[in-house]
């Protein structure tokens, strides 16, 4: 493993943890894959305990400015892992390429939303 790389991919991923909310995983999986030559699931499961590291220390400092809502938290996050456990199953029965082109259609779909939003909210204003 190339350890300025993981920094750098961590660092990343952190910084889009703690900016825009998200786990890590959208710049952790491509990043896995690409730089550090992990597999599709490979890097998928990995990104899962990073997640874990970057979510807490986010969710920590968040809470210290109030943004944390524990009730919807807690109610989502407890329901959660239903989904993994399926998931993981189809995850570990798919081929990489499926893997790969689904989370690549999921990060477009996510982007595009995103846009339309930020769209939307703009012209409000």
């Amino acid at each position: 493993m190339n350890e300025l790389l993981a920094a750098l991919i961590a660092v990343a991923g952190g910084l889009a943890g703690g900016l825009v909310g998200v786990g890590g995983g959208i710049l952790f999986v491509p990043a896995l894959t690409i730089c550090l030559g992990l597999s599709q699931v490979e890097a998928e499961s990995t990104s899962l305990l990073m997640i874990v590291i970057v979510a807490l220390v986010g969710a920590i400092r968040q809470n210290g400015y109030g943004n944390v809502k524990i009730r919807e938290a807690l109610v989502i996050g407890a329901l959660s892992p239903l989904g993994v456990l399926v998931g993981v199953a189809v995850a570990n029965h798919v081929s990489q390429r499926a893997l790969q082109l689904s989370f690549a259609a999921l990060a477009l779909f996510m982007a595009a939303q995103l846009v339309r939003r930020a769209n939307r909210a703009g012209s409000a204003q």
